[in-house]
């Protein structure tokens, strides 16, 4: 069965790899598998024919077959279940590597898209000014304890694993705000997962959307 995701038509980002179908398209990429990509403007993610196949209008969402998912993680999480490459065989080390995607999303990831409402979104409100420095120091204490647990390791749990691209994915989504280079550790843990070359693959299939020509209104 072929599988098929959406994607923003035109990413806010311009094509950095921020938007969550790149982390869909980077585990594809790990386990060998081919997929099609189905565009989707932010007009579309309002319609009924997106809204059933996700409730919340956004993307990515995912096909195959009868099957249909939404949210990064459960995707990332039925291609790590169902293919090899993103998990270990070990059960005890599988179930930790679920736990740092969970602990990626869970804990780390919701104090930086504070960060990102707080500046795109809510960038004129008066209480912003007063509410950036606590949600930046936030940001810096799930960092310095992330950090202080990698240590000099170069992934979570031993060999690179869905938490690893799970979590390397969420810090991508810090570095524009130039927090994430204050932890050199980090900031080197993210670049070897961009180096890999799943995910060289993946920036590449999305920029190549953002680069294309804008679609005719």
């Amino acid at each position: 069965m072929s599988i098929v995701i959406t994607a923003f038509e035109r990413s806010p980002d311009g094509g950095l790899g921020l938007a969550r179908d790149t982390r869909v398209r980077w585990a594809l990429e790990e386990v060998g598998r081919p997929y099609g990509v189905r565009l989707v403007s932010f007009g579309a993610m309002k319609e009924p024919a997106h809204l059933g196949l996700h409730p919340f209008g956004q993307i990515p969402t995912y096909e195959e077959g009868d099957l249909v998912l939404f949210e990064s993680g459960a995707i990332i999480f039925h291609l790590a279940d169902r293919h090899t490459g993103l998990l270990p065989d070990d059960a005890n080390a599988r179930a930790r590597a679920i736990t740092w995607m969970f602990a990626a999303l869970n804990t780390v990831e919701p104090p930086i898209l504070e960060l990102v409402t707080a500046r795109f979104v809510e960038g004129d409100k008066p209480w912003t000014q007063e509410r950036m420095p606590l949600i930046a120091d936030r940001i810096r204490g799930r960092l310095d304890r992330l950090a202080t647990h990698l240590g000099a390791a170069e992934w979570l749990d031993g060999e690179s694993s869905a938490g690893d691209l799970m979590m390397v994915s969420v810090l991508l989504r810090l570095r524009p705000s130039g927090i994430l280079a204050e932890f050199p550790s980090l900031a080197a843990y993210v670049a070897r997962g961009e180096a890999r070359p799943a995910y060289q693959r993946a920036f590449a299939a999305q920029l190549a959307i953002n680069a294309a020509p804008a679609p005719a209104p």
